[in-house]
This record gives structure tokens, C-alpha cells and sequence, in this order.
């Protein structure tokens, strides 16, 4: 799978997704920090790479169509601290083995992750 982590994230997320394997860039890796969503949108869908965010607008699915698209992972925590965010991170790869987002929105929540289909 290939990744690209929003700059609202941790750094260290692209490293533990490379650990498990996995091509990921961050959006300042590639010079994209500060890209309006709609463009990063379609530099994902471009690169088939999936797209991690904290951006809540990125869930918006009457926007951004979930059909054609590599995926969407939407981080919606309590705690904003790197090593919290990181910990819930270990479950979303543990899901992320079972399963590909591809045409999905995945809320990932403290506790669990909801998932939509195009």
C-alpha cells in the first residue's frame, strides 16, 4: 500500500507505516504542506496513494467521492499528543493487514474504526 500523511499528523507515522513495508510520504516530505484540500485530494488519487489526515472535511463524502479513490483514513481522537496518536496508529495498521480502504472512509477513533464504502 501506498500512504501520504497529512501535515496535521506526526512524522513518525510515515516511519511506522515504511516499517511495516508500505511506501509513505508525508506532505512536507513532497513539498505539499500547506495544499488546499481539493488538490491534495486529487494528488492522492493521482499517485494512488491513500490519504491520513486529521482534517475532518476529508470525511465530507458528497465531496470527496469515495469511488476510484486509493482511500481516506480520517484520524477523530480525544488526545492530540504524538505517542497517543501514534498508539492508536498500531491498531489502525492492524486493521490496515486485514484490509485494503480502497473506495473507503475510515474513521479512526479512540477506540475503534468505522468504515464507509463507495
Amino acid at each position: 500500500m501506498r500512504f501520504k500523511i497529512d501535515e496535521n499528523l506526526p512524522e513518525e507515522l510515515a516511519s511506522l507505516f515504511r516499517g511495516k513495508g508500505w511506501d509513505a510520504f508525508t506532505v512536507d516530505e513532497q513539498q505539499l504542506a500547506g495544499t488546499p484540500d481539493p488538490p491534495l485530494e486529487r494528488i492522492c488519487r493521482a499517485e494512488d496513494r491513500i490519504l491520513v489526515t486529521y482534517d475532518r472535511g476529508f470525511a465530507n463524502i458528497k465531496r470527496y467521492q469515495l469511488q476510484g479513490s486509493p482511500g481516506i483514513i480520517v484520524f477523530r481522537l480525544k488526545q492530540q499528543d504524538t505517542e497517543y496518536r501514534l498508539g492508536v496508529a498500531g491498531r489502525l495498521i492492524t486493521a490496515l493487514r486485514k484490509r485494503e480502504p480502497r473506495n473507503e472512509l475510515w474513521i479512526v477513533r479512540d477506540t475503534r474504526i468505522r468504515i464507509r464504502s463507495a
